[in-house]
């Protein structure tokens, strides 16, 4: 292996590290300051901001709450959160390739060499950033690191082209992410003044409105995924033993964050017409697809599910207690729901342009 290589790629992922780690740190101290606790330490704050780093890249936390030690989880992280490590660890990386000038013989080495030494320091400090109360379970750290950082590195440099059917796939999920985020724009709008009085009755102040704000935001993908699994006629959970959709509703009390003032407040059928516009994504799935053959329709479709099983992951967690334990999508109803509306769409189309091209042939 290049010494210069690894050296230089050394370098540049303690940038990318200190690129997000610090500025939070930073922040979590002047929180820590400000709240005037009498008891906590100077650790306390540390620890927070790696926790928040480790949350941005998905990994789950296992919780002990004190005094009692009651036992929760947080694995329900925003989606939004990824775009941050994304961005710091690609614009090192693109840094770390002008550094080394072409000194290198293979940049697949070079991404694999600088996603393993990302991982490598990632899982450690998850490791030992563990307490009594919050304990990241630092042996998925290594797989959702070293996925986020090869995936990120793939796409400066030489960019890896995906394949035509993944393509299509992509597009797919592009338009239907599209179109989720003007309905949550909508929604948002119509439900204007709901939101503004839950932001009102938390009285966070202007650093916790802007907090507040940032955490709302990371949120949104999230919220984009749920939309859409209402939508497929699944709906979603926000809280242990519910369900928001169209024909089955079942609330209780709800946590005090904006973002859910635009939660349905009861049964919707007619939301079940959303169930064309999955079966249209199926249309233009295979009108895409079958330029390019049969088996290009059944590749993209396949990408297609497992980029739904996917974002339901992301998008489906536990938050904190035991009676938030179920928040967002069920990922099994929602894969299950968007694979055979699509595939009856895709089916559908297929059946008609082979009618189609008899027609012609005869």
């Amino acid at each position: 292996m290049n010494q210069r290589v690894l050296s230089v790629s050394l370098s540049h992922v303690i940038r990318t590290i200190a690129t997000l780690l610090l500025p939070i740190a930073f922040l979590s101290l002047i929180a820590w300051a400000t709240a005037g606790s009498a008891s906590g330490s100077t650790t306390d704050p540390i620890r927070g901001a790696t926790w928040i780093w480790m949350g941005l890249h998905h990994v789950p936390f296992q919780l002990a709450f004190p005094p009692a030690n009651i036992p929760g989880y947080l694995t329900y992280l925003p989606i939004g959160g990824v775009l941050l490590p994304f961005f710091a660890i690609r614009i090192s990386f693109n840094r770390a390739l002008e550094r080394l000038q072409g000194d290198y013989h293979d940049l697949n080495m070079v991404r694999l060499v600088f996603s393993l030494l990302y991982t490598v320091i990632f899982t450690f400090i998850a490791f030992v950033s563990a307490s009594a109360a919050i304990r990241p379970q630092w042996y998925l750290a290594p797989i959702f690191s070293f996925l986020l950082s090869l995936f990120t590195t793939l796409s400066t440099g030489s960019r890896v082209r995906p394949s035509r059917a993944l393509n299509i796939a992509l597009r797919i999920w592009a338009i239907m992410f599209g179109a989720a985020f003007i309905l949550l724009t909508l929604l948002l709008i119509l439900h204007f003044d709901t939101v503004k009085t839950i932001t009102v009755t938390l009285d966070a102040g202007f650093f916790g409105g802007l907090l507040l704000l940032f955490i709302n935001l990371l949120y949104l993908p999230n919220a984009a995924i749920a939309s859409l699994s209402y939508f497929a006629g699944t709906g979603f959970a926000v809280g242990a033993g519910t369900v928001v959709a169209p024909v089955w509703y079942q609330l209780g009390q709800i946590p005090a964050l904006p973002l859910l003032g635009i939660v349905p407040t009861g049964k919707i059928p007619w939301a079940l017409l959303g169930i064309l516009f999955f079966i249209g994504m199926g249309v233009l799935l295979a009108r895409l697809s079958l330029h390019n053959g049969f088996n290009t329709l059944i590749q993209s479709y396949i990408f297609t599910v497992a980029l739904t099983v996917l974002t339901g992951y992301l998008a489906s967690g536990s938050l904190l207690t035991a009676e938030m334990g179920a928040m967002g999508v069920s990922i099994w109803k929602f894969t299950l729901a968007v694979a055979l509306e699509i595939g009856f769409g895709a089916a559908a189309t297929t059946f008609l342009m082979n009618r189609q091209l008899q027609v012609k042939t005869r």
